[in-house]
This record gives structure tokens, C-alpha cells and sequence, in this order.
């Protein structure tokens, strides 16, 4: 039979493979480390894409390593040497041979060096500090990576003992050995304490009994039985609310009060990722504090929240940042460098130059690894949140965390439209908001028959059987946006108002459970158009769930938008488009996140699409010409939209179709199709004339207040470590305004106490 691998590739695998992977496992190492804290910056598949991949390759190539390394040193025992002429009787990918007739000094030496690189690929397992999981199940998996580093250690311990008695670098094979142990133990923690289980362990407080109830009622059994009038009074627990009240800062914040601010805030509110109730008094401290702040200086904290949130749940932060952290820190860098010195003054005679190029390679790397982790740990909003300034050693940080912070802080363009702009790699999210338009795909959508474009209908299937529909879905029609910060304010204001409402339980539930009907209840209209806005508010919005509304306003929008002068009321009217199309893209695009009020708005959506898609090509309304060359093809599938005039020419046709009749009334409502109902609801906002904009966008407000307090909490655990999103933003700003259902409001601490009378 005919080998198909050519000889000469054995002889240069043989000779390179361990070399290389070990080499490979060091780069991906750089890439991690580099490159991981730019998904919480960008919201790109690609870069999420590069990302995983290293992140699973990482570990792929120091466990292939090991194993190759183990398995070569069994076969040849305490004599190796890996010349160009190793026996090649095996297959490709065979352990690595040996030739047993060289003299004992270099076959020793050879195996010594390879068992020395064996504790780097433990090292490598552990991980940089920027990445422990890639996603939130990564971290409930900390169990069976547990078992991983015990197989891995022992497989290491393995290579080492086949060295013995004679191993020429046992002490700084040793020193390595504990570096890896380290490395794999903080990275294994650390899934360990971000999985939700121990996350939420981590977050209860003491166990409390309470009142000793028994003892109280036997003295007050004692007092009875013995005549004396006794009752029992219950005494509230001294308000401590007028002194929280006092200590709140009014004014602006320097960058180094904002990261403590929210330092303390985010050791509190991160019980919500978990679910957990919270107390009054931390209720109303919280919002007496962001009652006092503007609209940026809110944005800045949240945003450090969420990017202490991000950290704590997807890198090794949590477990370096204390005390013992800092100590084994130490002992594992301190063990690499007395390594590196042992190896840099020991006596290579004997060893090939390539194998010392190899060895000085990954001692370097894993120092500047080191080094690069030192600088972030010194450097991060972790360590100046967490700082105490009253001291000395707290003053002298404070000032470096000010030059720092500085740096780092959200920046605002100059544009006439103010916009995030801070610096790619100094921003803590993506900055933007991405937007999903059912018009716009609807327009570019489109299905190929095989004899048509059979290049376009094959590319097609292939997508689909490999379950990349949605992948590339997003690639193709999601658009984004750069924040606005008038956006941010009109949120913050309108939130800013029903916080202050929200003094008791039942005022504070009623404003979660909104939706939009709120804002024409706040109007004081009469006449024609107080019954214009009740029909409005009870037609398509509360006699419907919430994904249909959100599909009508959409539509509604997007036909309002189309039609009318871009001039008037350029605010409301741009936020109220951008809000419309943020919303869209959650519904479909990120199901998952909207699951809990989503309802049927898959279905609806995509019956929509439909009658749209079919109306469009009754209307001869087309989006680009019919014929692609097959390079055209290809970039039209991943990139190109819709001019925006053909988008308002066929919202503009949409928007003249006679609905006078209710579309139920004349094709029943076995589709879900919303499409001339929007088209409906468009038609009376219209008779609002310029102030149906303000009513518009704040409608968007209230339903992306009502969705984000509505999402589960985990969703948006997940969402910062994918460039972060709006409504997490707005998630965060209303549980620091009181609004939501996680706070015991009515419920305190009370002291009872017995009442003897005379």
C-alpha cells in the first residue's frame, strides 16, 4: 500500500512538531491577553470570531503538547535525542523517536530540556489573566476543568520523573512546575467563583435569626404568671435614612470618585445578576444618590459597573485582587524569573542551539506575560475602585488613578451631534447602538431559485445547514450607531421622573409594568384629541402584548419617519427611529435576551416579512437589479444596503394603502402579520402633526424601560462581554432609581420589647 505522506514530511514533523506546538501555544497566549478585552470594546462578529477561536485553540495546543511530550518521553525512556534521523516507523502523527546509540550525556541533556518545557504548556493552560471563560456557561464548567488540571498535572509530573535521577535542570524545571500549578489553580478559582451558583453564594449576607423569639415569650409567660401586666410593644428600627441622605455628594464627581462610586455600587448591585432581593435602606440610598447626579456622570458609572461585572464574571480579577492573589502572584513570577536565571547561567554544552532559541523563547514570553498582567492589574478601574484613599499609601494611588483616569474617561465628539468618542482601545463597551430596520431587510431580502442563481442558492443552503443563518443575518442587515448623548439624556430624564414618583411599593410596581400607555395618561387632553390618544393607547398598546405593540410602533415609526419633514423636531424624531430600530433588533436578533416578553414575535415578525416582501412584488417595488456577477453576489450577501430613498419610497407606498377596513375583518387572524395595522397606527399619530414625535420617542422610552426591568438578569451578564447593549444600561440606571420588583420597599427590622406595668 502507498504511504500517501510523503517521507521527507514525516522527517520534518518528527523533528519540528514539539517545537512548534509549543511555540503555537506561546503565541495564542499573546493573542489572548492582547486581545480579549477588545469584545467588551466592539460588538464585531469577527472580532468575537478571532477570539473564540484562540480562546479553544489555546487549550487544544497545550494539551496536544503535553501529550506529545509525555508520550515521547515514554517511548524513549531516560535516552532521547531528536535528530534529523529518527526512526519513522509509526505515522504522521507518531511520538517522537530516538535514536539509542548516541552517547548518554546528550540523550540525557535532550530529554532533560524537553521535560523542561513541559511545565510552560501547564502554565499556558492556566490562562492569561484577561480571559478565564468566553461565555457565562464556560464558568459552570469549573468542575470539569478542575479534573483537566489534575490529568494535565499529573501527565507533567510524569515527563519530569522519567528525567530522574540525572535531570541537569530539575530546580528550574521545579520552579516552572509551581508557576503552572499557580496559573491552572487561578484560572480554575476563578471559573469556580463567577459560576452562577458560587456568584450568588458569594453575595449572601450572614444568617440572620432574628429576635429571639422563645426567650421573649418565656419572660413574657413569667410576668403573666406572676400578675403583672404585660404587653408586648414593637419598636421600629432607628431611620438611618436621614443619614445616608446627609452623605450624599452634590455636585460634580471627579473620575476618581466616579470609579469608587461605582466600586461600592457594583459590590451591592451585583446580586442582581442573580437575582437577589435587596434591602430598602440600599434602595433608597441608591436612588437618593443618582437623584442627585446629571445624565453623564450616571452613564460614566454604569458603565464601570458593567465593567466590573464583565471582569468579575470573565476574567481572573476576582481571584488576583487580594491578598492571596497577590502572593502567589508574586511566587509564580518570581519562580519564572529565578528560572530563567538558572537556565541563562547553566552549561548548554550538549544542547542543539535551536532547542536553547526554543527554551529562551518561552522563559521570555512567559515573563513579558507576566509583565503585561502586572501592568493590568496595577492599572485597572479594579484596583482605584477598590483603593482606600484615607491612608498614606491611598493618597500617592489616588494621584496616579487621577492621570490614569483621565485618560480613560468617555469622551464626547465635537460634532454639532455630541456622540461617544472615546478611543477604541480605552473604551469599556462598543459605544454604540445597533439597529435592525424590517422595511430596510425586507427590501434586501431575498430568496433564488437554483436555475436562476444557483451560486447564490447553493451559498444559501450551505448557510443554512450549518446553522449560520442568523450569524450571517446579522452580518448582512444589522446596522450601528454611534451613542448620542441627547438620546442618553431623554432616557435618564424620563427615568429621573417616574423615580421620583415611585415613593411607595404600588406606584413603583405600576411603573415597571408599563409600557407606553403612560405617557398619554400624563396628557391632559380634551376633546377630539383626548379620545385620539385614548384609541391610540388602548388599540396598539394596552389591548395587545408587548411584541406586537413593539412591531407596530415600529412599522409606525419607520412610515412616520418616511413621510414627514426631517427638519421638524430633528431630536425626537431621530431618537424616536433609532429607538424603533434598537428595539427590533432585540426582538429578533437577540432573542434570547427579549425571551421573557418576547411572546410570539418570531412568528410575528417573520409573517410580517412576508406580507411585506409580498406587497412589495404586487407593487413592483425592487431593491437593486435582478442579474450578479458571482464576486458581486458575494459582497452583496455579507455587505450593501438599501439606498435610503428606495426605503422611504416604499414606506411611502405602504403608508397610501386605503385601511379604512381593520385587516382582521378581511383576511382573518390566522397570520400574524401587523403590517396595515402599523400602517393604521401610522395614520393617526399623523393627525398629531409635530408633537406626535416628543409622544413617540418617549412610547420607545417606556418600552425599553418595560423590557430591560423585564429581561432575565443573566442575559445581560452575557451581553457585556459582547460590546455591551443599551438596554443593560437602562437595567442598571432603573434598579438605581428604585425601579423594580427586587426591593423589599415596606419590609424593615423591627425590635420588640416587653411592657411591664406597675
Amino acid at each position: 500500500m502507498i504511504d500517501p505522506i510523503p517521507v521527507f514530511l514525516k522527517k520534518v514533523w518528527d523533528k519540528w512538531n514539539i517545537k512548534v506546538i509549543v511555540l503555537v501555544s506561546l503565541f495564542l497566549q499573546t493573542v489572548l491577553i492582547l486581545a480579549a478585552p477588545l469584545r467588551k470594546r466592539t460588538s464585531k462578529k469577527l472580532v468575537s470570531l478571532l477570539i473564540w477561536s484562540s480562546y479553544l485553540l489555546a487549550d487544544w495546543a497545550a494539551n496536544f503538547a503535553i501529550g506529545h511530550i509525555s508520550n515521547g518521553q515514554r517511548n524513549s525512556g531516560p535516552c532521547c535525542d531528536m535528530d534529523d534521523n529518527n526512526n519513522l516507523g509509526g505515522g504522521f502523527i507518531s511520538s517522537v523517536k530516538f535514536k539509542l546509540f548516541q552517547s548518554s550525556s546528550k540523550r540525557d541533556n535532550d530529554a532533560d530540556l524537553v521535560a523542561f518545557w513541559a511545565p510552560f504548556l501547564l502554565l499556558h493552560l492556566g490562562g492569561p489573566d484577561t480571559i478565564t471563560a468566553f461565555s457565562l456557561e464556560d464558568n459552570e464548567l469549573w468542575l470539569r476543568h478542575l479534573f483537566a488540571f489534575i490529568v494535565q498535572l499529573l501527565a507533567t509530573l510524569y515527563v519530569l520523573v522519567l528525567t530522574l535521577p540525572k535531570n541537569n535542570l530539575l530546580v528550574p524545571t521545579i520552579l516552572m512546575f509551581v508557576a503552572g500549578i499557580i496559573k491552572y489553580l487561578e484560572r480554575t478559582r476563578a471559573l469556580f467563583r463567577a459560576s452562577l451558583d458560587s456568584f450568588r453564594e458569594s453575595m449572601l449576607k450572614d444568617p440572620d435569626p432574628g429576635p429571639n423569639y422563645a426567650k421573649l415569650m418565656e419572660e413574657y409567660t413569667s410576668k403573666i404568671e406572676a400578675g403583672l401586666p404585660t404587653t408586648i410593644e414593637m419598636t421600629p428600627e432607628p431611620d438611618k435614612e436621614s443619614k445616608l441622605a446627609a452623605t450624599v455628594k452634590t455636585g460634580k464627581l471627579s473620575d476618581f470618585e466616579v470609579v469608587q462610586n461605582a466600586y461600592n455600587y457594583f459590590k451591592i448591585f451585583k446580586g442582581l445578576i442573580v437575582e437577589l432581593i435587596f434591602s430598602f435602606r440600599e434602595r433608597n440610598e441608591s436612588r437618593d444618590f443618582f437623584q442627585c447626579r446629571t445624565a453623564e456622570e450616571a452613564l460614566k458609572i454604569i458603565e464601570l459597573e458593567l465593567n466590573f461585572i464583565y471582569e468579575a464574571l470573565y476574567t481572573k480579577v476576582v481571584v488576583v485582587h487580594n491578598i492571596v492573589g497577590y502572593i502567589f502572584r508574586f511566587l509564580s513570577t518570581a519562580s519564572v524569573v529565578v528560572a530563567f536565571g538558572l537556565f541563562h547561567f547553566l552549561d548548554k554544552r550538549g544542547l542543539k542551539e535551536i532547542d536553547i532559541v526554543v527554551t529562551y523563547a518561552l522563559l521570555g514570553g512567559a515573563i513579558c506575560l507576566d509583565a503585561i498582567a502586572l501592568f493590568m492589574l496595577i492599572f485597572s478601574d479594579w484596583t482605584f475602585g477598590a483603593i482606600d484613599i484615607n491612608n498614606r499609601m491611598g493618597k500617592c494611588v489616588e494621584w496616579i488613578g487621577k492621570i490614569y483616569l483621565r485618560c480613560k474617561t468617555s469622551s464626547w465628539s465635537d460634532n454639532n451631534v455630541e456622540y461617544l468618542s472615546t478611543p477604541k482601545f480605552t473604551r469599556r463597551w462598543s459605544e454604540s447602538v445597533s439597529k435592525f430596520n424590517l422595511i430596510d431587510y425586507c427590501l434586501r431580502r431575498r430568496t433564488y431559485e437554483f436555475k436562476h442563481n444557483p451560486f447564490r442558492f447553493c451559498l444559501d443552503k450551505l448557510v443554512d445547514y450549518l446553522g449560520g443563518r442568523d450569524y450571517v443575518n446579522e452580518l448582512k442587515y444589522v446596522k450601528r450607531e454611534k451613542f448620542p448623548k441627547k438620546l442618553w439624556v431623554l432616557i435618564f430624564d424620563e427615568l429621573l421622573e417616574k423615580s421620583r414618583e415611585a415613593e411607595d411599593a404600588e406606584t413603583t410596581k405600576r411603573i415597571c409594568s408599563a409600557r407606553g400607555a403612560s405617557v398619554f395618561q400624563e396628557i391632559d387632553w380634551e376633546g377630539k384629541k383626548r379620545e385620539l390618544y385614548s384609541t391610540i393607547s388602548e388599540t396598539y398598546i394596552e389591548n395587545v402584548t408587548f411584541d406586537e405593540s413593539l412591531m407596530l410602533w415600529h412599522v409606525a415609526t419607520e412610515l412616520c419617519f418616511s413621510k414627514d419633514d426631517p427638519d421638524k423636531d430633528e431630536d425626537y424624531r431621530r431618537f424616536s427611529k433609532v429607538l424603533s430600530d434598537y428595539m427590533l433588533y432585540l426582538l429578533v436578533m437577540q432573542a434570547n435576551m427579549m425571551s421573557a416578553v418576547a411572546g410570539i414575535g418570531q412568528i410575528r415578525f417573520r409573517d410580517t416579512c412576508e406580507e411585506t416582501k409580498n406587497f412589495f412584488i404586487r407593487r413592483g417595488v425592487k431593491s437593486s437589479n435582478q442579474k450578479f456577477t458571482c464576486a458581486k453576489t458575494i459582497e452583496n450577501f455579507f455587505r450593501g444596503h438599501v439606498k435610503e430613498n428606495k426605503q422611504k419610497e416604499a414606506s411611502k407606498i405602504i403608508f397610501g394603502v386605503n385601511t379604512e377596513v381593520k385587516p382582521v375583518h378581511v383576511k382573518g387572524d390566522r397570520s400574524k402579520s401587523v403590517l396595515f395595522d402599523a400602517c393604521m397606527l401610522a395614520k393617526e399619530l399623523d393627525k398629531l402633526g409635530d408633537e406626535k414625535w416628543k409622544l413617540i420617542s418617549k412610547v420607545w422610552v417606556e418600552m425599553l424601560s418595560y423590557a430591560a426591568s423585564h429581561c432575565r438578569p443573566a442575559t445581560h451578564a452575557q451581553q457585556v462581554s459582547k460590546g455591551g447593549q443599551l438596554i443593560s444600561f437602562v437595567w442598571l440606571l432603573m434598579a438605581h432609581f428604585g425601579l423594580g420588583e427586587q426591593f423589599q420597599i415596606n419590609e424593615g427590622h423591627a425590635r420588640a420589647k416587653l411592657v411591664v406595668g406597675k
